[in-house]
């Protein structure tokens, strides 16, 4: 398969990124390699609010997969079918993401796709983009298995002395809201590190809330 484009987000690294697409409304955009980048290969995704991505999981290493993964889901401790989870240790290295097109520029007879949503490390290869359909990709009674509800979100806080934009710090408290630390990890004397959108953030969990200790500017 041929990379057509690669996405841009605010996340340099693996921790911190979503779990899931849309559950976080993350800003990123999509910028096609020069044999794709022709607006009309484009013409007429306007009309569509959502697309699904094809991606390539670029930052697993592992060559070797295994029949049976610990989903984070279930606490890192649960073995599951690797084709009964979305982890990226898998025998192709393919995710799949919904996203929400914000919009399309074209700059210099170059399409740009500006998307909300997205669980993707900056850089992250595409292979492939489609629209959403509701009529067909929706399934109100779909069964989910260990996933069918929305998983719980941790309570977020911010030190006094963070000071940040209001924006970023709505879209910052979503990412958080998922606990992106290891299941295995309960230190509430640790303090984690994670980089976005140019910014390193720090914070610990304590008794079950998230609190934001700091948040820098990367140099």
């Amino acid at each position: 398969m041929e990379i057509i484009a690669h996405i841009h987000t605010g996340f340099s690294e693996k921790f911190g990124v979503p779990r899931q697409s849309g559950l976080a409304e993350t800003k990123g955009y999509i910028m096609f390699e020069p044999e794709y980048a022709n607006p009309e290969a484009v013409r007429g995704l306007e009309d569509f609010s959502h697309i699904w991505i094809i991606w390539q999981f670029s930052q697993v290493t592992q060559k070797e997969w295994s029949p049976t993964v610990r989903p984070p889901r279930l606490g890192g401790n649960k073995r599951k079918g690797v084709f009964a989870t979305r982890t990226p240790f898998r025998p192709n290295r393919i995710g799949l993401s919904c996203v929400e097109l914000e919009s399309i520029q074209i700059e210099r007879g170059i399409p740009i796709l500006n998307v909300i949503g997205a669980d993707m490390v900056d850089g992250t290869p595409i292979y492939d983009i489609k629209p959403y359909i509701p009529y067909t990709d929706s399934r109100v009674n779909a069964i989910a298995g260990f996933a069918q509800d929305e998983p719980d979100k941790i309570e977020v806080l911010f030190s006094d002395k963070v000071k940040c934009d209001e924006e970023f710090k709505q879209t910052l408290s979503e990412i958080l809201a998922q606990d992106p630390r290891p299941s295995y990890q309960d230190d509430s004397e640790r303090i984690y590190g994670m980089d976005y959108d140019g910014m390193n953030v720090k914070f610990k969990v304590c008794k079950g809330v998230l609190i934001v200790v700091d948040v820098a500017e990367i140099k």
